[in-house]
């Protein structure tokens, strides 16, 4: 009999949060188990008018073939842009890829041989550790607190694991906890990496999201020695529709990923990369970007309160700064994927936790929630669902 898989493919099962949504193609399911901006941050007539212009002056140009480094102006921008915020260094280069994921996806494929393995915060973005997989790595899981990897723990793995590449992370706003790494503890992850020779891919979709308190130095600021490889995107701040993505590190790993790149997608979206290259030039960036910091500042509020006013005491949740979620834990006495799946029941869809974690078949006692995606009288209804649910179930 024919084997149809490869065995790297073999083992990867669909994405937990995609089976979940299949849940909400019922239009009376309340979900907030999705993670997409909330449609009304979405610009949509700038991008209408923009996207009219590039037809209008360099329509050969947008349809074309381009380089696999990214659109020359974009890329110019993202140096600058970087280099302001002390996030790039000379000889560190830039290039654009569909998306932060392809950012993530690439890194491993330039830097891992099947067998490596690669030091994931746990829980961690459950689209990075698939892409991981795939390429037949070995995770480890570190755990983490409030505050992000705990040093101690992150040592103990690094010692435990002479193969390590990178250590991932996403500092700011974290997928799917909410946390945000202090200070200190970026200090001490970058200085464990740079003793134990390992980079550190820093993975940040949602650090303009900050809604509250104060902005934290981002590992690639704070590196001067080329340990950090910065993986940036525009999906949060302008569409994921467009997947424009980016990383940046030092040139020569940067001219690795370029050929990596080269084998599978050729470029990015050329048309997608001048649309955004003309938002950020010709627009008010740092306006628009208030303007989605005070949409998810409202509705994260609003589930906050709510969620306050509706669930039971022994149930806790992650107070984000910033970023689309809310990470809820229940009583260890207590199942779960058993109270998820009485909540999809009950016209509410949220993701368990053991989705988020490197090893699949551990048990979790947390779930996350979105508070981005559904609208004010979904997130109100939504919650007061869950909490009676909730009470029911733990009684």
């Amino acid at each position: 009999m024919l084997k149809p898989f490869s065995d790297k493919m073999a083992n990867l099962t669909p994405s937990a949060i995609r089976e979940i949504l299949k849940f909400t193609a019922d239009p009376e399911v309340i979900s907030f188990a999705a993670g997409n901006p909330a449609p009304e941050a979405f610009p949509t007539d700038v991008i209408r008018r923009l996207s009219d212009e590039i037809m209008a002056e360099e329509p050969i140009n947008a349809l074309q073939y381009s380089v696999t480094e990214g659109y020359a102006p974009l890329r110019q921008w993202l140096e600058s842009d970087l280099r302001a915020k002390d996030m790039f260094a000379d000889g560190d280069m830039v290039v654009v890829t569909s998306g932060a994921q392809q950012a993530i996806e690439t890194t491993a494929k330039i830097l891992c041989n099947e067998g490596d393995a690669i030091l994931c915060e746990n829980p961690s973005f459950i689209g990075s550790l698939n892409a991981f997989r795939s390429y037949g790595v070995k995770l480890v899981g570190v755990d983490t607190d409030s505050e992000g990897f705990i040093p101690e723990r992150l040592e103990a793995a690094l010692q435990a694991n002479p193969s390590a590449k990178f250590i991932y992370t996403i500092p700011n706003f974290q997928n799917p906890t909410g946390n945000t790494t202090s200070l200190p503890r970026r200090k001490a992850v970058l200085e464990l990496a740079k003793r134990h020779g390992v980079y550190i891919l820093e993975d940040n979709p949602y650090g303009d999201l900050r809604f509250a308190g104060e902005n934290v130095p981002s590992y690639k600021s704070l590196d001067s020695d080329g340990v950090v490889i910065y993986a940036g995107t525009f999906s949060k701040t302008l569409a994921p529709g467009l997947r424009v993505g980016y990383l940046c590190a030092e040139s020569e790993l940067v001219r690795k990923a370029v050929v990596g790149l080269q084998t599978s997608t050729v470029h990015t979206n050329i048309w997608a990369q001048m649309l955004t290259h003309r938002f950020v030039t010709t627009v008010d960036f740092n306006e628009h970007l208030e303007r989605l910091r005070g949409i998810y500042r409202a509705k994260y509020q609003l589930m906050a309160d709510s969620l306050r006013e509706h669930m039971p005491d022994c149930v806790t949740y992650s107070k984000p700064e910033g970023g689309l979620f809310i990470w809820a834990t229940i009583p260890e006495r207590y199942d779960m994927n058993a109270f998820c799946t009485e909540a999809v029941h009950q016209k509410v869809a949220v993701v368990p936790g053991n989705a988020f974690l490197t090893d699949e078949n551990a048990v979790s006692h947390s779930f996350r929630l979105n508070f981005s995606t559904p609208t004010d009288e979904q997130i109100v209804r939504g919650v007061e669902i869950l909490g009676a649910c909730a009470k029911e179930y733990f009684k």
